[in-house]
């Protein structure tokens, strides 16, 4: 087990250097499983799933329960703002302490990633089997293997009684057995699948509740660590893997004779019922806190390694983003910042700006930092004030064949997805709209581009929008400043195109897609 340790403590150490200088892509865990909701309001435009996403880069649960637990924090959920805080109070607390977290992790580790879905497990736990409880069934199944064993003994050694006296009771405890054999057998596999799972759990609970913590979100994990005569949770997962162990080998010839002598499956069926009363309803919340703290542990590794990283100001009230030099999480040896301003009542922000220019980039740098802020983690940026707001996203829309739906149809659908979330101003929307209306003329993709982006400036949402429309420009003067206008631009040296993706006031102007043309091969006259 020491050099298990090693081992694994080792891979921990070489993800974290990974993490740092932007190998993390090759990590095999991507959480690809949770890419499942096509109309999901902005996990597919964001990478927050999938390879090279922000899943992949921070993640470090290992159990089932912890990535689950860390896809709903970045897949956004309806917390307050002193939910938030509370989130951040407790990554900050354990992110100096880096061997506890590894220790944490490693824990895990040794369960070589055979982690089972415990649901099946929680329902078991949480339904009472009486017949088991009672105390007859207990007298019975005590004294009758006494008995029998009793009568093969003086049957064999003295032969004080005839052969049918525990020939008869060994016929007996075999009908016992087959009286709801197949029920009893199904939940005793069932159970016993978890062995290796919950020994993992035992020392992650041992790990995580001997110590001490400050931060009130970490102390109420552990306070609910507890059965209902206050005994901590890894000792009653401690008694629970023992009864299992008793129970892993039932395949085995000698448990088969071991189990008619005894009648063992009884016996363990009767302690895993005792276990059930004590604890059993207490289960699925030990081990889903085991999930939240893995979740916490993954987001507090950002603050460790990047401590220069701004904690966010989240509060409620009119939606505004105010931040300074933010750039984006994930690309980490290419990383360039700018500073954004987005409230009332100039909350919308216009990019304009030729081919490759940054536009797309600096949407999803705003939107992915947005989603670790709500997370409770730290964000890429030296400041970082925002209200309380459903991120909505239109960027990366295709057709879907299989449902005869065309690239323009799913643009709407998304728009419209939008534009109805707007109108719920019991909290706010920050959207991100990237070369809307792609696929319709120039003429129609300048006026619906144009109508959506004043409704719903009217309806109080804030967001940026990219694109190529020079022409959007003139929404900064129709609409009093309330929309602005920011461009990237391009430069050329030595016959090459070059960008700086440094974000300038204004509208574009200059182009590039003739250049690019005549790049990919394409006879071009430039002048």
């Amino acid at each position: 087990t020491t050099k298990k340790y090693a081992v694994n403590l080792a891979k921990i150490n070489e993800d974290a250097l990974k993490r740092l200088d932007g190998r993390w892509t090759a990590f095999p865990d991507n959480g690809e499983d949770f890419n499942n909701d096509p109309m999901h309001p902005y996990a597919i435009d964001l990478d927050i799933f999938g390879h090279g996403s922000l899943f992949q880069w921070l993640n470090t649960a290992q159990t089932l329960l912890g990535r689950a637990e860390l896809s709903k924090l970045l897949a956004g959920r309806s917390d307050s703002p002193e939910e938030i805080l509370q989130r951040q109070e407790a990554i900050l607390e354990i992110a100096p302490h880096v061997t506890w977290r590894q220790r944490f992790i490693a824990e895990a580790l040794i369960n070589d990633h055979n982690s089972v879905n415990p649901e099946s497990l929680f329902k078991w736990a949480g339904e009472a089997n009486d017949f088991y409880n009672s105390p007859l069934l207990k007298g019975i199944v005590t004294f009758c293997p006494v008995l029998t064993i009793t009568l093969i003994i003086r049957y064999l050694v003295a032969h004080a009684i005839p052969f049918y006296w525990p020939l008869l009771m060994v016929f007996l405890q075999v009908i016992a057995l087959f009286h709801s054999g197949k029920e009893r057998s199904h939940i005793l596999v069932e159970v016993s699948k978890y062995e290796s799972n919950l020994k993992a759990y035992y020392r992650m609970l041992k790990h995580l509740e001997l110590r001490p913590f400050q931060a009130q979100l970490l102390r109420n994990l552990q306070n609910e660590l507890k059965s209902r005569d206050r005994r901590p949770a890894f000792a009653q997962i401690e008694q629970l893997t023992k009864i299992v162990d008793y129970i892993a080998n039932r395949d085995n010839a000698i448990y088969l004779v071991v189990n008619i002598l005894t009648l063992w499956d009884y016996h363990c069926m009767i302690a895993l019922e005792h276990w059930k009363q004590k604890s059993g309803r207490l289960l699925a919340t030990w081990l889903n806190n085991v999930g939240k703290m893995e979740a916490l542990a993954s987001l507090a590794q950002i603050a460790h390694d990047h401590p220069d990283w701004a904690v966010p100001a989240v509060r409620s009230g009119e939606p505004f983003l105010s931040v300074r030099s933010i750039g984006h999480p994930l690309l980490t040896n290419e990383r360039v910042v700018n500073d954004l301003s987005l409230q009332p009542p100039s909350g919308i922000l216009l990019i304009t700006g030729s081919n490759m220019a940054g536009k797309s980039t600096l949407l999803r740098t705003a939107g992915i930092n947005l989603v670790l802020a709500y997370a409770g983690a730290p964000v890429c940026a030296k400041e970082f004030n925002c209200t309380l707001m459903r991120v909505y996203t239109c960027m990366r829309v295709s057709d879907n064949l299989e449902q005869s739906i065309s690239s323009f149809y799913a643009e709407l659908l998304r728009i419209k997805l939008i534009v109805e979330a707007s109108k719920d101003h019991s909290r706010p929307i920050f959207f991100l709209l990237d070369e809307i209306f792609k696929g319709t003329n120039s003429q129609d993709r300048h006026t619906g581009a144009k109508i959506l982006i004043q409704q719903l400036g009217k309806e109080g949402a804030v967001g940026l929008v990219s694109t190529h429309d020079l022409e959007l420009g003139e929404l900064e003067r129709e609409s009093g400043g309330r929309i602005r206008n920011y461009h990237f631009r391009e430069y050329y040296q030595n016959g090459q195109i070059h960008f700086d993706y440094k974000l300038r006031k204004g509208i574009a102007s200059t182009r590039n897609a003739l250049y690019l043309i005549k790049m990919a091969g394409i006879e071009v006259d430039l002048e």
